[in-house]
């Protein structure tokens, strides 16, 4: 009974997913209409020929036949030959049409739905790439955006073989209606078998998604260059290795025990479409024995039989792959419809020039999705226009949380975030970017040129030279490209061709030079300066306190020779404000902040 339930909720999931195909062909059209246009129109040619040919072939051997009988030879005799001749060079001509068309489809189609998949992950929520369950919906969606070019075809196919099929059944069924229903009922079977298969080879990939992400991040971490070291140094070889060939192992027995089933049930139910087709056959056969039907008729619905045969079986197969590839599409189109909530609203306001009463958080709360820890809890700050700010506190204590809500990665749970006492969701999203300068620990090393690496901070200034060797000049970058082969041309990581690598701190100042590059009105360093000694931090810093003279900053860091350079340092504790002032008035206080200060300084004496 379950597996009754199962065989037909199966049936009923893939043909609820055959709703996926319109959404799909309208971004095939979109991806190429003309080549889409034309591959139709070769295709119904292309679909007309074997009938042509085969009647052709029919009325040849009855002419044949009467002049066997000592008859003159008819000149309808070469034109129907030249005809032949013509229908075979054409057939040659369009198949190769057809598949230059496709390869055609097939570039335009992969290019226009990666760039469509890029453009809608960027504008997701940041928020949900920290659920795994969209990691895995990302991933397949990803490979269905390359991987469904196969049904895309299928679908040209099947009009082609329709076309054939219904040419070639009217003239059996004009013949023999019971004729072309024998030929269907024996090709039914294997169609339903094909198409239960089919689905759950879905079900399948659909469970394999986490261990084959698993198994693309062990293949990524034992040939990286980052994990190499750790890799020797700890022995992890043979455990990497261990824990691949297990995931890959499981999935191979999985994909073997299907194929398997799937080769037995399809060598029997292929047996029974055989045997209507030659019933059909012996029955052609029987009538042109008895003088029923001439020897063309016969050679035409023989050939007819067997195209229509071999069309119909093509038709339920294609049918079937394409309800197969349209339960893969599921995900692609679901990813299509997620939609950003951290979005612009309509008429939204300008961000405003200048800043004038500044950033407040007022009773802001913040929990993560999926759980019940509040990372921020009940939130009280002001930053003032003209001000740097310097925020402290243990690690986990919510530090890069509040910068994700100042800049409006994240919304709150609970609580407003104020702009000149305006909230920051009545802002325009991107005018509101275009004034916040932001790095944070974990920047992007973009393994392009050293030009680019600093311009990807405003994209729009890329050939302004000048200002990108400004904005390196101010983060102390200028020192690290001067020194490479190429400067600002410099090919930079080792992904590529002639690519150099820098080190920790060089990328850093690099990052640096991308924030400084906006001249926004407010510029935050959430600990990008992590990997650079003491001396070269507070250097980066003082210069950081000079170029954000009149501006409002904020920044993080764990090093208090830094951090006494701020305005006003705000100490945070579990997600609250506990302290709030200058290094003078908080080391007179005592509490966490001076605590804190006396540890690190004790390490220096």
């Amino acid at each position: 009974m379950a597996h009754e339930q199962t065989f037909w909720s199966g049936w009923r999931e893939r043909v609820t997913a055959l709703r996926n195909v319109p959404p799909v062909l309208k971004i095939v059209w979109e991806s190429g209409p003309v080549v889409v246009t034309l591959g139709l129109v070769f295709r119904l040619v292309s679909a007309l020929m074997p009938v042509a040919a085969t009647w052709i072939a029919a009325r040849i051997l009855d002419i044949v036949r009467i002049v066997l009988n000592h008859q003159p030879v008819p000149n309808l005799l070469w034109w129907l030959i030249g005809a032949e001749f013509g229908v075979a060079l054409l057939t040659g001509l369009v198949t190769r049409g057809i598949d230059y068309l496709d390869a055609l489809l097939a570039d335009k189609y992969t290019r226009h739905v990666s760039i469509r998949v890029m453009q809608h992950a960027s504008s997701l929520d940041l928020i949900a790439y920290e659920d795994p369950v969209f990691y895995d919906r990302l991933e397949r969606a990803r490979v269905q955006a390359t991987d469904r070019l196969g049904m895309i075809q299928s679908i040209g196919r099947l009009v082609q073989q329709v076309i054939t099929a219904g040419s070639f059944s009217v003239a059996i069924f004009v013949f023999s209606p019971w004729l072309l229903f024998l030929l269907i009922i024996g090709i039914l079977p294997a169609f339903v078998g094909e198409s239960h298969f089919a689905f759950l080879g879905y079900a399948k990939n659909f469970r394999q998604t986490p261990a084959k992400r698993e198994l693309d991040y062990l293949r990524v971490l034992g040939g990286s260059r980052e994990a190499a070291k750790e890799l020797k140094l700890f022995g992890l070889r043979k455990f990497l290795v261990n824990r691949f060939t297990r995931l890959s192992d499981q999935i191979y027995e999985q994909d073997v025990s299907l194929a398997r089933r799937r080769l037995i049930a399809g060598a029997f139910l292929s047996t029974i479409g055989t045997g209507g087709y030659y019933g059909a056959y012996l029955y052609i056969i029987w009538r042109t024995v008895k003088g029923a039907i001439g020897f063309g008729t016969m050679a035409f619905l023989t050939g007819a039989i067997m195209q229509a045969s071999t069309s119909i079986q093509q038709i339920f197969s294609t049918l079937s792959s394409i309800a197969d590839q349209a339960l893969f599409l599921t995900d692609l189109l679901a990813f299509f419809e997620m939609r950003p909530t951290i979005r612009s609203k309509p008429n939204a306001l300008p961000a405003p020039r200048p800043i004038v009463r500044g950033f407040e958080f007022h009773n802001v709360s913040f929990r993560y999705p999926g759980t019940e820890r509040l990372v921020l809890n009940d939130l009280n700050l002001w930053l003032h226009p003209h001000e740097r700010v310097a925020l402290i506190g243990e690690n986990g204590e919510g530090k890069t949380t509040l910068v994700k809500l100042l800049t409006r990665l994240y919304d709150p749970t609970e609580g407003q975030i104020l702009l000149d006492g305006v909230d920051l969701r009545e802002y325009d999203l991107d005018d509101l970017y275009r004034e916040m300068g932001v790095i944070f620990q974990d920047f992007m090393r973009y393994e392009m040129t050293a030009r680019e690496n600093i311009a990807v901070g405003k994209i729009e200034e890329l050939n302004n030279l000048d200002l990108l060797k400004s904005a390196a000049d101010k983060s102390m970058a200028a020192d690290v490209i001067r020194r490479l082969p190429g400067q600002y041309q410099q090919q930079l990581g080792r992904r590529f061709e002639n690519g150099m690598d820098l080190s920790g701190g060089e990328w850093q100042k690099l990052a640096l030079a991308r924030a400084y590059l906006r001249d926004a009105q407010l510029l935050i360093l959430d600990e990008p300066t992590a990997a650079l000694d003491a001396r070269s931090e507070f250097e980066v810093f003082q210069r950081f306190a000079e170029l954000t003279s009149g501006k409002a900053a904020l920044f993080i860091s764990h090093r208090f020779s830094t951090v006494r350079m701020a305005d006003r340092i705000v100490v945070m504790e579990k997600g609250r404000i506990t302290e709030d002032g200058d290094h003078d008035q908080l080391f007179r206080l005592g509490g966490r902040y001076a605590e804190m200060f006396e540890l690190q300084a004790a390490n220096y004496r």
